[in-house]
């Protein structure tokens, strides 16, 4: 009996080493470098990393040995610190990884190893390091130079109208990719430029429409931009999900890089970087134009709804997590929903409280709105953080791969404040006029919120009584609702001066005139006929083979 106790207790002692693999030795090391106080708690963490090195050197990882270096210096072993930078600044980028060569030429690289800097061993380390980052930035354009590259068609050279519009819906110009992940460089204006990352079905067919899923990062405020990506950056962690069912279903998946400044949530100035990121993937890849959607999480899930009440005609639906449902820029004007959102909240979430997120719905649902909300209990925040998250992201592709976005819808109801976004499928440039009164039929909806959970002194979550409203409505608004039928358009306006009509032969009967009614009054009864710088103009614009405009009607009404 007592030789089987023995044995079991060997046999459970090697059990455990066999546990303790290079990733646990490194948490613990981790552990250990960030609760670090004096130099005996620095040396027993470099001994970690030493160890988890020294018992698995196949597996060591570059964030470790810049862990390290620091390690070495904090201890003034310059030699040591030395020995784990110089693989640091010769390796090459895996194009997988934060690159290596950024650990020794980022700006903060100075002050992190200060006594360093005059040593000759650092000016032989940084000519390495810069060697890689020309390399690293030299593969990047060839890699972005072959992402863009597709067969060149003339579509100027198409002078009859109706071959230019066939010509137009048919457009491929595409060619396959050599690779499955790409780092889109993204400019901004003049003096500044970001990136978005896109990760493509693994057998793309060059000759097959893809749908497309943008997905919006949080912490806006406290991310910077970044002139490239990788994929262990989008792909894993938090973002397992949306990898896994993609991969799946033949989704395209794009991360844009916002920051507090360029962002979708809390700036104006970065708004325009998904439409404009579309419109450039579109001609490169072969994306479905009715099925382009948007997803985030936290401020990216803010971000998300935002693009619903302001710019939604280039995209089929909408999805949030533990979303804010409000514009911080402007009104929050909720009858804007010709698109679906689907949101996905969670009962212990200090962003927006649980009562709010019920009472929004009662609020879609009594205007008819295409607006679901998903409620997962016991979970805060970062519930995508939660293996248990991914029944969610099932229902979303389970939503994603059936809808698809109609282009010419026959009812639109519009509400803006800011001319920025006075355009919705076939209504487009649509101008103010907020000095006139409004019409009776134009209404503010809203709700009162009256509770709000936050987390106290000791990280536990309380109810805070709370009185706000949902939404702010910080300027006067426009309004527009329209329906057409059998070559009629009638429409309603409220506080509106002027706007015009899209039109395209897949909602009128080109042959017989097309009346326009406003506010009771028929303001046009005439044929439309095709316009073919219209038809070349809007396509530049928009790559949208599916939304194709051949003119459009003007009106003024004020």
């Amino acid at each position: 009996m007592r030789y089987c106790i023995v044995l079991f207790l060997v046999l459970l002692s090697l059990f455990a080493q066999a546990q303790e693999n290079y990733s646990t030795l490194i948490r613990k090391a981790v552990e250990n470098k960030k609760n670090a106080k004096d130099s005996i708690a620095y040396l027993h963490a470099l001994g970690l990393y030493e160890d988890a090195f020294a018992r698995f050197p196949d597996s060591i990882d570059q964030f470790s040995r810049y862990n390290a270096s620091i390690l070495a210096y904090k201890l003034n072993n310059k030699d040591k610190a030395f020995t784990y930078l110089s693989p640091l600044a010769k390796k090459e980028t895996d194009w997988k990884t934060y690159p290596a060569w950024n650990y020794i030429i980022r700006d903060y690289a100075s002050e992190e190893y200060k006594d360093l800097i005059g040593d000759p061993r650092w000016q032989i380390l940084k000519s390495d390091a810069i060697k890689n980052k020309d390399r690293f930035y030299s593969q990047l354009k060839v890699k972005e130079d072959e992402f863009f590259s597709i067969e060149r068609t003339n579509l100027d050279k198409f002078q009859d109208e109706k071959s230019l519009y066939e010509k137009i819906k048919n457009f491929n110009p595409y060619k396959v990719k050599k690779n499955q992940d790409y780092s889109i460089s993204f400019k901004i204006n003049d003096s500044t430029k970001t990136s978005f990352f896109i990760h493509l079905p693994k057998n793309y067919n060059p000759k097959k429409k893809y749908p497309l899923l943008f997905f919006l990062h949080g912490a806006v405020r406290s991310n910077a931009l970044i002139d490239y990506q990788f994929a262990d950056w989008n792909l894993g962690g938090w973002n397992r999900y949306y990898t896994k069912y993609a991969a799946q279903n033949d989704v395209i998946l794009v991360f844009p890089k916002g920051s507090r400044q360029y962002n979708w949530m809390t700036s104006n100035e970065g708004f325009f970087m998904i439409p404009e990121m579309l419109e450039s993937i579109k001609k490169a890849v072969n994306v479905d134009d009715n099925k382009v959607f948007i997803s985030g999480h936290s401020n990216g899930g803010t971000g998300s709804f935002s693009y619903l009440m302001k710019q939604p005609t280039q995209f089929a639906g909408f999805y949030g997590f533990n979303t804010y449902p409000k514009i911080f820029t402007g009104g929050t004007f909720v009858e804007n929903i010709n698109r679906s959102f689907i949101n996905f909240s969670t009962d212990e979430d200090y962003y927006y409280p649980p009562n709010a997120n019920d009472d929004l719905t009662k609020l879609m649902n009594g205007i008819n709105a295409d607006y679901k909300d998903y409620r997962y209990n016991g979970f805060p925040h970062w519930f995508p953080q939660f293996d248990e998250s991914e029944p969610a992201y099932q229902i979303l592709f389970n939503d994603l791969i059936p809808r698809k976005r109609n282009p010419f819808p026959k009812e639109i109801s519009w509400e803006f404040d800011d001319e920025k976004y006075g355009n919705i499928d076939w209504f487009s440039d649509i101008k103010l006029d907020t000095l006139s009164q409004k019409s009776n039929w134009h209404k503010e909806l809203n709700f009162k919120i009256s509770q709000w959970l936050k987390y106290d002194k000791d990280d536990s979550l309380i109810v805070q009584e709370v009185d706000k409203k949902a939404f702010d409505f910080p300027r006067r608004s426009g309004k527009i609702k329209a329906e057409y039928q059998n070559n009629i358009f009638r429409i309603k306006t409220s506080s509106i001066k002027s706007f015009s009509i899209n039109i395209s032969p897949e909602m009128v009967n080109l042959k017989k005139k097309v009346k326009v009614y406003v506010n009771g009054k028929l303001y046009f009864n005439k044929k439309v006929k095709y316009n073919r710088e219209y038809m070349l103009q809007n396509f530049e614009n928009n790559q949208d083979r599916e939304q194709i405009w051949i003119n459009r009607i003007n009106l003024n009404i004020s």
